[in-house]
């Protein structure tokens, strides 16, 4: 059995919710037959679960699985990342990608939070990864929370502490995908009525150092190109999700189910196959 709470908020741009708790739900397993089985399930993205109690057949039992031998994959980013608006959790796109690439995904996709903190980095750096990948940027537009003389430290800080540990794991450096609004106008972003995101004006004499989406692209490259790391690789965010997928992007910032989808085939094209950073870790 299974209790989920589901947060509502009044509005996207309302800070006010109310805290709405189901019914538990149960989950059965039936028809497995004999012998020893290995039972995966799925918890929903968008809300929170406990587990309340778990009920056996007679003479069945619980064990512990083996560790896994799959390849591990960390993953940061924003909620474009996390994927509240996907309409299953295996509809994440970073999940869509792990399944078909057979790795294990541990997915730090936090929700207008990816501001590059130290404990992001420190926790990226302390699991264990054989592949690594960040997807940076839209949250500090969103937020108007750097400028470029702040940024490109915070980024080089990111990879730092995370080289601490992981000193030749591939690392994919992924810059935003498309946000209309905020391509060539610094944010904040907030939503207007209809519930579609668009960016604040500013005074032009404010606008000194503030960040773009196609500023931050350009600076992410030059990050790179500065570490000349063999094992640190780029990924341009349209190549994901660009000016062709503007309809499946309906409030004008975040994929719709169909989007995510997408994006997760994408990168498994893009990483896990042929030359990409992650083929070879693909089972």
């Amino acid at each position: 059995m299974v209790d989920t709470d589901v947060i509502r908020f009044a509005d996207r741009n309302s800070t006010t919710f109310e805290v709405i708790h189901r019914e538990p739900s149960v989950v059965r397993f039936d028809g497995l037959g004999d012998g020893r089985k290995h039972v995966e399930v799925w918890l929903p993205q968008n809300a929170s679960a406990m587990l309340r109690e778990i009920r056996l057949a007679p003479g069945a039992a619980v064990a512990v699985p083996p560790p896994s031998d799959r390849p591990r994959w960390v993953h940061y980013g924003s909620s474009i990342s996390h994927c509240l608006e996907a309409d299953r959790p295996t509809g994440v796109w970073p999940v869509v990608a792990a399944r078909r690439a057979g790795v294990d995904l541990t997915n730090l996709g936090l929700a207008g939070q990816c501001q590059l903190d130290q404990f992001a980095a420190r926790t990226i750096r302390d699991l264990p990864a054989d592949m690594i990948s960040l997807k940076v940027g839209i949250n500090l537009v969103n937020a108007d929370s750097m400028r470029e003389r702040t940024f490109v430290p915070a980024v080089h800080g990111l990879l730092d502490t995370i080289r601490d540990r992981h000193e030749r794991t591939p690392i994919l450096l992924i810059s935003p995908i498309i946000c209309p609004v905020a391509e060539t106008h610094p944010g904040p972003t907030v939503p207007n009525p209809a519930g579609v995101f668009d960016v604040v004006s500013r005074p032009t004499a404010l606008g000194l150092g503030a960040l773009t989406l196609e500023r931050i692209r350009q600076l992410l490259e030059v990050v790179v190109a500065q570490r000349a790391d063999p094992n640190l690789h780029s990924l341009h965010g349209h190549r994901l999700f660009g000016p062709d997928d503007v309809a499946d992007l309906p409030d004008g910032l975040h994929p719709n189910p169909a989007g995510y989808l997408r994006m997760g085939e994408r990168f498994h094209e893009i990483a896990f196959t042929g030359t990409g950073p992650f083929a070879a870790m693909s089972m």
